[in-house]
């Protein structure tokens, strides 16, 4: 509604204390009577007693408004008393969107079949978009494609038919037979060197699938598919007596200037960094190193004022991507301190440790996960124990702990 700077207005608490005085600003009631029925944002559960003037509401039609308001209040208070806004945060890349699918999947009975085959699009440009990269990096690295697969991968490069939202069985067999060439396995393995989306081999492997006439979306395909988070998004869900509204920022540095509209009244935010990504730059410059700028936007996000009473729940993310890159490539790439080896446990902890170095309240406790967000199963148990983070913490709040 419209807002009005006041001066003067009398509040009944429910105990029956009366106030009179300056309060600032309030909000206007839906309806204009002969004086404004108000309600007063400072308050909450308070009934405004008087109009704009200050004078006490004398026709009983203003009377029966401003119950109607106290008693909106008082269901608005006890909605928001049982609810839980969780904030998804992160760099790009994070896996941040995937969760929130996750959340659909488990706790709102899955995707029905018109949001399935909304996804076809993406995912088709997924597929050939992935490969089209790849047969680009041949070029850049100089790396041979076989003559058998070199018609295919310059109907890849140029052709505009391979990018109409469709893959026909034209474009299956291309795919399948390029997945299957020396050279362009040899550009995959230097992945890291490019931008390349994290389900391309997942894609490839089952291009035949895709390209069937009566194709609908399952969920592994929904929940590899990759599209860029713009502005806010938002999901309602009831887990137990627990109503969750979660809300899923963009990640790119173009959309966080959105984050502070969300911060307000959150009761716990979860931060997802991608565990598998310490050896690759980000989309938006090239150059910056992706965990470093995870990093960096958890120390801002930790220690931000909003979030100094707030759950801080940390997400590491693509843990199954991680297992078996650590086996190769080793973390002192990104962290040349680091001394653990390519082991799995050493390398896991050691970025934990990173994270949590960047905590600057030492009451504030940070939760750490490793998730596979990819991983219905995983997410399931992971959200039931952040679940029980937020009751402990409503339970410490109502004992004033």
């Amino acid at each position: 509604g419209k807002e009005k700077e006041h001066s003067e207005i009398i509040v009944e608490f429910s105990g029956g204390v009366y106030e009179r005085g300056s309060v600032g600003r309030v909000l206007v009631g839906k309806k204009r009577l002969g004086t404004w029925g108000v309600r007063c944002s400072l308050f909450p559960g308070a009934r405004v007693m008087g109009g704009c003037n200050g004078k006490p509401a004398s026709s009983e039609e203003e009377v029966e408004a401003n119950r109607a308001i106290t008693k909106e209040l008082f269901e608005d208070r006890k909605r928001l008393e049982n609810e839980v806004k969780l904030l998804l945060l992160g760099a790009g890349e994070s896996g941040k969107s995937t969760i929130f699918k996750q959340m659909k999947i488990i706790h709102m009975s899955g995707f029905t079949e018109e949001e399935r085959l909304a996804f076809k699009s993406v995912i088709f440009n997924n597929t050939v978009g992935s490969m089209r990269v790849l047969v680009t990096a041949c070029q850049e690295f100089e790396i041979e494609i076989s003559e058998e697969n070199r018609a295919a991968a310059e109907r890849m490069s140029s052709g505009e038919q391979y990018f109409t939202g469709e893959i026909t069985d034209e474009i299956a067999a291309d795919i399948t037979a390029m997945w299957k060439d020396e050279g362009i396995r040899k550009a995959f393995q230097r992945s890291s060197e490019f931008q390349l989306n994290d389900s391309a081999a997942y894609y490839f492997e089952n291009a035949d699938r895709l390209a069937k006439p009566d194709y609908v979306p399952t969920d592994q395909d929904i929940l590899r598919s990759r599209a860029k988070t713009t502005g806010i998004v938002e999901v309602s869900f009831k887990v137990e007596n627990l109503l969750f509204r979660m809300i899923d920022v963009g990640g790119q540095r173009s959309e966080r200037k959105k984050w502070l509209h969300c911060f307000q009244d959150v009761t716990s935010a979860v931060f997802c960094v991608s565990l598998s990504e310490y050896d690759l730059k980000l989309y938006e410059d090239d150059v910056t190193n992706r965990m470093h700028e995870s990093l960096r936007l958890f120390r801002e996000i930790c220690n931000n004022k909003w979030f100094r009473e707030t759950a801080m729940i940390l997400f590491l993310n693509k843990d199954d991507l991680f297992r078996e890159k650590i086996k190769n490539v080793d973390l002192s790439v990104c962290f040349p301190k680091y001394t653990g080896g390519c082991d799995y446990e050493n390398a896991l902890q050691y970025v934990k440790d990173q994270f949590i170095l960047q905590n600057e309240n030492g009451n504030k406790e940070i939760y750490v996960h490793s998730t596979t967000a990819t991983d219905t199963k995983n997410i399931d148990t992971v959200f039931q124990d952040v679940k029980d983070i937020i009751l402990k913490q409503y339970i410490g709040r109502d004992m004033g702990v």
